[in-house]
């Protein structure tokens, strides 16, 4: 057996789905729960609601009779777009509400059934509350959109946007007054607390400029009836008293008697776990479909097993591993998964976070991963030892850094010892960092990290290659293509995208300029022929580089003939036929060849379905991901 002997197996599992194209199965089965709480239901049971999400988004939410073990799952009643539950909360009234997809949504365990939804603007909750009268409230990414809905009356409102920034807001803290007055904080570029009157909509901010801080406003609704927040919450900031729309600031240590309210509301890892008659659901396991209930007096546990829907987790990227098959990383949950081609068998099991860049040096598989911008180092050849930071694993954590929080890029450089981890920063920061680790050095020496004040301000690079040597060794210098994008929450302030020269000696920038007009992200780049760089721009525009007069040599929109690039925090669109060495860029619709001489892109197969992200090549495959699939085309036999 395989060192890394996973979780799930299905062999034999590959559909043929003509032109050359094999459906080897969903790489991870598996779905997550986005908030979870333990209620009663009409009958009395106990029952459990949750959220299900898998690559397509929050799909259902599952019901789990804890009395007889029968479970029931329900189809969202509206399409949520890919979208996703990332704030819920059970009422007073046992009702559970949820808001994503644009839509504002109720589900009542008594009747069992969805009994209220409606349309919003644009996009997701990411706080809930209920004031005083019943009525429940929800804020919204990305730009504060507000709802109300009574389940007594049947009214529903739609603020709209009720607080704009030139950035997308992480409204994560909501609460209400006891006068009904509503109030929420932001973040993440720069914080603010919002003062909302329900009878005219206005949104009013509460921080002057001067007190606002990079994170994320916070409120609660304390049992003395008045709300109380913070810039952030931490012991610097004033407190402020906030009733019936007025703010009465005080200082940093002058609240010191908070008695929050009680409500059972989250984020989309709210997980509610104890039944109103104080049994618990000590287990709920998507994974292994088991679901334990147990009694905290007497300590006796039920135990069920279940069955539920799921089309599988988002796959994030597939590369060929040193053993001979593919691996790659799922998100939601976090998965690591392993297809074997002569088995015909793809495996899951746990990873250590989002595995968004996989690379290969020497005979190790290199991993970059969210959150944090940790690189893990794996053998194949030894056996898996699940990831802790502060253990030996296999895979090995290395390091980390929030300046590379979602990194896009890994880098294996020609030396053959120094891996390079690019990507964008934290959440509310803007330009993002490089991180260099040296995999033949003592850990203490091992590590550089160079900020985006270093590299260029404000951009994050999104792509990198190793320019050919010209006297010199392969890989003196690096080419570099940066994008605009902020971290998520953050605040966009570049104009345009740049390509760069580094000196990988000195980790200094010999060249940078914004040479493509327009464009906003350098998706990829991959060494081309005679010296010069392939590039994808925009995840539509194929280029070419010439290193020597630092110029576009050729330039085409290929999203117009095969469909945009395949695209995602890792992308890989370019491809070797390690037999010939032949270079293929992977679109939407179908497998392309780039012509070395002319740089004429050609449909070397129409996919039956779309490509997604990419891609490596194994023993005359190209393998890539579509959905929550792991799939392959035959390349053309040389």
């Amino acid at each position: 057996m395989s060192a890394l002997a996973l979780a799930e197996s299905a062999r034999g599992a590959s559909k043929d789905l003509g032109n050359g194209f094999r459906d080897h199965g969903v790489a991870a089965p598996i779905s997550q729960h986005r908030g979870l709480v333990a209620t009663v239901d009409g009958e009395g049971h106990n029952v459990v609601l949750l959220w299900l999400m898998d690559h397509r988004g929050g799909y259902a939410l599952l019901l789990l009779d804890a009395t007889t073990g029968k479970v029931e799952q329900f189809p969202m009643p509206f399409d949520q777009d890919g979208d996703s539950p990332y704030a819920s909360i059970l009422s007073s009234a046992n009702k559970f509400y949820t808001h994503y997809g644009n839509h504002f949504v109720e589900f009542d365990p008594v009747k069992r059934a969805f009994t209220f939804h409606k349309k919003t603007s644009p996009q997701m909750a990411m706080s809930m509350t209920e004031d005083d009268q019943g009525t429940i409230w929800s804020v919204t990414f990305p730009q504060s959109g507000v709802a109300s809905y009574n389940p007594k009356t049947g009214a529903f409102r739609d603020y709209g946007h009720v607080y704009k920034q030139d950035w997308k807001e992480y409204p994560r803290h909501i609460a209400a007054d006891d006068a009904g007055w509503v109030y929420f904080g932001v973040g993440m570029t720069n914080s603010q607390i919002v003062s909302l009157d329900p009878a005219t909509g206005k949104g009013t901010p509460v921080l002057e400029e001067g007190e606002r801080k990079k994170g994320v406003g916070y409120v609660y609704r304390d049992l003395d009836g008045k709300v109380y927040g913070q810039a952030v919450q931490d012991k610097e900031s004033n407190w402020y008293e906030l009733h019936k729309g007025v703010a009465r600031k005080l200082g940093a240590g002058e609240h010191t008697s908070s008695k929050p309210k009680p409500f059972i509301a989250g984020s989309q890892t709210l997980s509610h776990t104890t039944f109103p008659d104080g049994t618990r659901a000590a287990q709920i396991d998507l994974t292994d479909r088991r679901f334990v209930v147990e009694d905290p007096k007497t300590k006796k546990r039920q135990e069920y097993s279940f069955e539920y829907t799921s089309e599988g987790a988002i796959v994030m990227g597939a590369a060929a591993s040193p053993d001979g098959t593919i691996l790659g990383g799922t998100a939601f949950p976090m998965r690591c998964f392993r297809y074997d081609p002569k088995a015909d068998a793809i495996t899951n099991r746990a990873a250590f976070g989002q595995w968004n860049t996989t690379a290969v040096q020497r005979d190790h598989f290199i991993v970059g991963g969210y959150p944090g911008g940790f690189i893990l180092d794996y053998d194949p050849a030894k056996p898996w030892v699940h990831t802790e930071k502060t253990k030996p694993g296999n895979p090995q954590w290395l390091t980390d850094s929030h300046d590379v929080h979602r990194p896009t890029v890994l880098l294996p450089h020609p030396d053959g010892h120094t891996v390079i981890l690019a990507g964008t920063p934290n959440y509310g920061f803007t330009g993002g960092g490089m991180l260099f680790w040296d995999r033949d050095k003592p850990a203490k020496d091992a590590r550089t990290l160079l900020t985006d004040a270093q590299l260029i301000p404000d951009q994050s690079t999104e792509s990198l290659v190793a320019l050919p040597a010209t006297g010199g060794a392969a890989g003196e210098k690096l080419l570099g293509g940066t994008t605009t994008t902020p971290g998520s929450g953050g605040q966009k302030k570049a104009k345009l995208a740049e390509l760069y020269v580094m000196d990988f000696a000195s980790r200094k920038i010999d060249w940078r300029a914004p040479l493509m007009p327009g464009v906003q992200e350098y998706t990829a780049l991959w060494p081309g022929p005679r010296g010069l760089i392939y590039g994808i721009a925009d995840a539509r525009l194929f280029f070419v580089f010439d290193p020597a007069t630092r110029t576009i040599a050729h330039q085409q929109d290929v999203g117009e003939k095969f469909g945009p690039v395949v695209h995602d925090q890792g992308p890989r669109p370019f491809v070797n036929d390690k037999r010939d060495g032949q270079t293929y860029l992977l679109c939407r619709n179908g497998v392309t060849r780039i012509d070395d001489t002319s740089f004429e892109i050609t449909l070397v197969a129409k996919s039956p379905i779309p490509l997604q992200t990419g891609g490596d090549y194994l023993d005359g495959r190209i393998y890539f991901v579509s959905g929550s699939h792991l799939c392959s085309f035959e390349l053309p036999s040389k």
